[in-house]
Formats: C-alpha cells, structure tokens, sequence
C-alpha cells in the first residue's frame, strides 16, 4: 500500500483556560497525525476536548482566556504555531477549513448565501465578482441545493436546517482544501438528514481527495465514514485504532464500555443496553492518575497512581491503559 503524506502533525497539544474558578485543563497533551485523503473520526463524551483541540490547532480560540501550549502543530511540515497572524488565516481559509455544529450561528443572518461563499473566493483565490458567483453556483450545485443561481440571493432563514449545513459545506469546500474537520455538523438535524449529509460529505471527500477529521459523539455514524478513529476522554486521547479494529476489538475500557451502551442490529448483544456508572471528572486540577479509573471496572491500584501514557499495543493499535481487559492483568 503506498504511504500517504503526513498533512497535518499534533504534537503534545495542551489547552488551558483560565476562569474565575480556576484553571480548566481541557486538553491533555494530545499527539496524533493526519494523512493525506484520510479520514479520521474523533469520538467522545461532551466537553472530552474533542472540539477545542481542533480550534486550537487553527487558532481560533481567545487568548486570554485560552491557552494553548505545544511542542508543535505540523501542516505539511511548516509549523503553525511559529506563523504570522495573516499567514494563518490564509491557511486557515483556504488549505484547512472547518464546519462547525449549528449552522445558524456559523452563517451571518444579515448577509446573503452566496456573498458568504464568494467571500473566500474573493479572498483567497483572487476570483472577481462575477466569478466567484459562477463558482459559488456551482459549490450549491455540489452540495446538492437546487435552483443554485437563485439561491445565492437568499438569507440563511430563507434555508431548512439541513440546506444551511449545506450552505456550509460549500463555503468550506470554496478554496479546494486538503483538509476539511467537520465538528458535529449533523447533530442538530434529524437522522435522514444526517444520513444524507454524512454521504454527500463521502461523495465530494472521494471526488476531490481531501483529508476529513470529523468530531463527533455518535460512534454510529463514525463506522461507517471514517477509516482511523481517536478516543477522548478527559482532554486525553485513550485509544487510537483503525475503525474495524477499535470497533471489533477495542483494548481500551472505556471505548469498549460506550461500544456496549449502543444498540445492536446484528443480534451480537442481547437487548440490553449498558451504562457507564459515574461521571467525567473535573479538569479544574490536572488528573495525576488515569481519569477513567473511577469509572472502571477493571480499576487496580497502579491506575489510582498514574495516568498510563498513549502506547501501541498492537500494529497500529494505540491505548492508555495499564490493564490487559481480557486478563485482568498489568500490560
């Protein structure tokens, strides 16, 4: 299989924020790569650090309160963190774009669709008025809006729900980039929209060969879109695996505990569901042992004394965990 060109590079990636209660460790020195075409799913609990790991990476967080702290952030090789703020957006808008979760917010209400995605045309590509709306047609065209030349003079509230996440799409898509992070863009939506997005984002990702991370909490939806999938909890990335070996072997408790909590359509599990007792913990203090041990049922003494370290465990199968699940026994 010919190896694919790393495009995206985090390393030890920590965010802080710095609140009145005190200091919330949101993400927990996360490393990880991104190859080029591929498609990565990020899955976790709300508030696991899924999200702000990847604003921090395009810099899209306030400073204060925000504080990122890296050993580096590689995008084919130049290190996004040592750039000037222009040079940023430039990439920011035109090589990495985002999707973010609720259209509505994301779109401006008082600026028409198409001169939102003229906009980075414009900016990026050097496109004039009248091409950037030829292109901007043919971007609602690929997204699959109907009547594309008329909708480019609608507002957003003249969109359904799933046709502003589509506008969204295709603001996204406008400068052709290498890498595209959805954030959750479907979970406002009912489940035949999802489905339908979840395949058109499919469909243009193979058309046009570019990298998707696509954040969610639906491990669901994951199986079937992505190829590599991340786990986190706690601001920490706990398993990293290819889709079919973390969902048909997964080494880590807590993935195997949310695997567990899903319903089953191949008879594989009886008809009952189960739960993952407890809560998350804090992230006001720095966990100093594993932060899922409260919560584990395969807990021993050396998981209340030290937060294991994200380690292979198998060809392409990364866990932090002391314990072997199926032993019981210390790795």
């Amino acid at each position: 299989m010919e190896k694919r060109e790393v495009i995206l590079d985090i390393r030890d990636l920590k965010t802080r924020f710095h609140t009145r209660e005190g200091v919330v460790h949101a993400v927990n020195g996360i490393t990880y790569q991104v190859h080029s075409g591929e498609t990565l799913g990020i899955v976790g609990e709300s508030g696991c650090g899924k999200s702000v790991s990847m604003l921090s990476v395009l810099d899209l967080l306030i400073s204060p309160p925000a504080e990122i702290d890296t050993e580096a952030i590689y995008y084919k090789g130049e290190n996004l963190r040592e750039i000037s703020k222009s040079e940023m957006r430039r990439i920011r808008g035109s090589n990495i774009t985002m999707i973010f979760q609720d259209p509505m917010t994301s779109l401006n209400p008082v600026l028409t669709i198409g001169f939102q995605i003229k906009e980075p045309l414009k900016l990026h590509m050097g496109m004039n008025d009248e091409q950037a709306a030829q292109r901007s047609a043919e971007l609602l065209d690929l997204v699959g809006i109907p009547d594309s030349e008329k909708r480019l003079s609608d507002y957003p509230h003249q969109f359904s729900g799933g046709m502003r996440q589509r506008a969204m799409i295709a603001i996204a898509l406008a400068c052709n980039p290498t890498l595209l992070i959805a954030d959750e863009p479907t979970t406002a939506l009912d489940v035949t929209i999802q489905a339908q997005l979840v395949e058109l984002v499919k469909e243009i990702q193979e058309k046009l060969g570019m990298a998707l991370i696509w954040i969610t909490h639906d491990l669901g939806v994951v199986a079937g879109l992505a190829e590599r999938v991340i786990v986190m909890y706690a601001g920490f990335v706990v398993e990293d695996a290819k889709v079919d070996e973390l969902y048909g072997n997964p080494l880590h408790p807590y993935t195997s505990a949310l695997l567990k909590s899903l319903p089953r359509l191949d008879g594989t599990h009886d008809d009952t569901l189960s739960t993952i007792e407890g809560m998350p913990p804090g992230l006001l203090e720095m966990p100093k042992c594993c932060p899922f041990e409260p919560r584990c049922e395969f807990a021993v003494d050396k998981c209340r004394e030290m937060n294991p370290l994200l380690t292979e465990v198998e060809p392409g199968h990364s866990i932090a965990c002391w314990v072997d699940m199926k032993t019981g026994e210390l790795r």
